[in-house]
């Protein structure tokens, strides 16, 4: 990515840059995150300058009880754990497994590179990704998007998929039982992709992955491992979250220069 190109998308995000000159490709890195009044989508205006989360702001994320799966359970279909990438997006399609196969659109398989540095997981699909079957393509599709341009990604050169594959109704909570149907498909997705880096969107994912009952505040800001494969993954908000809680933006950008020193797809 150009230079100037980068800068254009740190500004569209309020971001204020130096660059790291012990980098092979200069990486812009905040400093200080500066408002910028006349963004034309105030809600792609990410990892702006942030007040501290207060504690009700913090609560709402860890007060939900964690989904409980039993590690292992959809891991043991030896035939999901066998197929190549067309095979695996059929079996997505034909899938009956839970209940969601009855009120989805379209199963959302996931959108990128198959041979991604960067694996993206989110939660579940919504009503825009539902229709289109495709992930993150509403509002906080578009605030995903400029989190990846900051750090010269996109999604043609990662992989982006979620824990789930079909919407749940009313875009209410993943249950576990759907969780645990779903888990052998994108199990497959990280062992055929073998990305570098997995970053966790969201509770239900970083939970998932991580196999924790942890709340997302504190499984983000740190490097852990994927249990099955020991990719490293990295925590941090959902961006559905971060256009509620705009003052926890400035999080999200520490955890993308986290990402960063883990795996630099610039790096090529």
């Amino acid at each position: 990515m150009m230079e100037q190109q980068r800068q254009q998308y740190l500004e569209a995000m309020g971001i204020t840059a130096w660059v790291r000159r012990d980098l092979p490709e200069q990486v812009p890195v905040a400093v200080e995150a500066t408002p910028t009044p006349n963004a034309e989508n105030a809600q792609v205006a990410a990892v702006a300058k942030a007040t501290p989360a207060t504690a009700s702001q913090e609560a709402e994320i860890s007060s939900l009880p964690p989904p409980v799966v039993e590690p292992g359970h959809a891991a043991s279909n030896n035939r999901v754990a066998q197929l190549d990438w067309p095979s695996l997006q059929q079996a997505v399609q034909d899938c009956q497994a839970c209940e969601l196969h009855k009120t989805r659109l379209n199963p959302v398989f996931g959108i990128g590179d198959p041979r991604a540095r960067w694996m993206i997981v989110g939660e579940a699909p919504g009503v825009e990704e539902d229709k289109r079957g495709q992930p993150f393509v509403g509002k906080a599709g578009k605030l995903l998007d400029a989190m990846l341009q900051a750090v010269g990604l996109n999604r043609q050169t990662v992989f982006i998929a979620n824990i789930l594959k079909c919407r749940p109704p009313n875009n209410r909570d993943p249950q576990a039982h759907e969780i645990d149907a779903c888990s052998t498909f994108l199990q497959r997705q990280i062992e055929l992709i073998q990305p570098e880096l997995i970053l966790a969107v969201g509770r239900y994912a970083a939970q998932t992955l991580l196999q924790s009952n942890e709340p997302i505040g504190k499984l983000r800001g740190q490097v852990s491992k994927h249990l099955a494969s020991g990719i490293p993954v990295v925590a941090t908000y959902h961006p559905a979250y971060l256009l509620r809680q705009p003052g926890e933006k400035r999080k999200s950008w520490e955890d993308l220069k986290l990402a960063m020193t883990v795996s630099n797809p610039s790096n090529k």
